[in-house]
């Protein structure tokens, strides 16, 4: 099994974020990929939205708190963006190289995770099956980011490493964790 602890960073040129943590790990198992998010600190701060009663697919959850990750096949253009709200509900795109031909990846029909809320912090957990996706000896770059929304409005971006002086998810320099 390769896995990678990791903690991620606010891009402080979009103003100050709230005080949390984000941290959590990632691994992969053959062709499962799990992913746990912890959310640590003034949890008050943060607009977490309410469980949805029937969890789906949905688009444009980054702009709401969602938590994301991009797994780009290495000495490829190619890669998938997974976006998971807090409310259950999620998305999987796959871009042809960056930014470009984005739509929804058909090979999952369902994504479901955990999520738990806790006095002190927010979990999510994910385990996913790559087959459908990627190759069994592919090698995967990895970029863990998320979008959090404070109460009073403001988007806080978070990743890994921010490369440029903007939030950019897709940049493929910000896929730090080989897998």
């Amino acid at each position: 099994m390769n896995h990678r602890n990791f903690s991620l960073q606010p891009l402080v040129s979009a103003g100050p974020p709230p005080d949390v943590q984000i941290s959590g790990k990632i691994a992969r198992r053959a062709q499962t990929i799990t992913i746990h998010y912890e959310l640590r600190g003034e949890l008050a701060a943060v607009a977490i939205p309410p469980p949805a009663g029937a969890p789906a697919r949905r688009h444009g959850l980054w702009q709401e708190t969602c938590f994301e990750f991009f797994l780009g096949a290495q000495n490829s253009s190619q890669y998938w963006e997974f976006n998971l709200s807090p409310t259950g509900h999620w998305n999987v795109y796959h871009f042809a190289g960056y930014r470009q031909g984005r739509q929804e990846e058909a090979a999952f029909a369902s994504l479901p995770f955990s999520v738990q809320r806790q006095s002190d912090s927010w979990l999510l957990t994910l385990e996913v099956d790559l087959t459908k996706i990627i190759p069994a000896d592919q090698a995967l770059e990895v970029g863990i980011s998320a979008v959090l929304r404070t109460r009073t409005g403001e988007e806080t971006f978070w990743a890994l490493s921010h490369p440029g002086p903007q939030a950019d998810f897709h940049r493929r320099d910000a896929f730090s964790v080989d897998l």
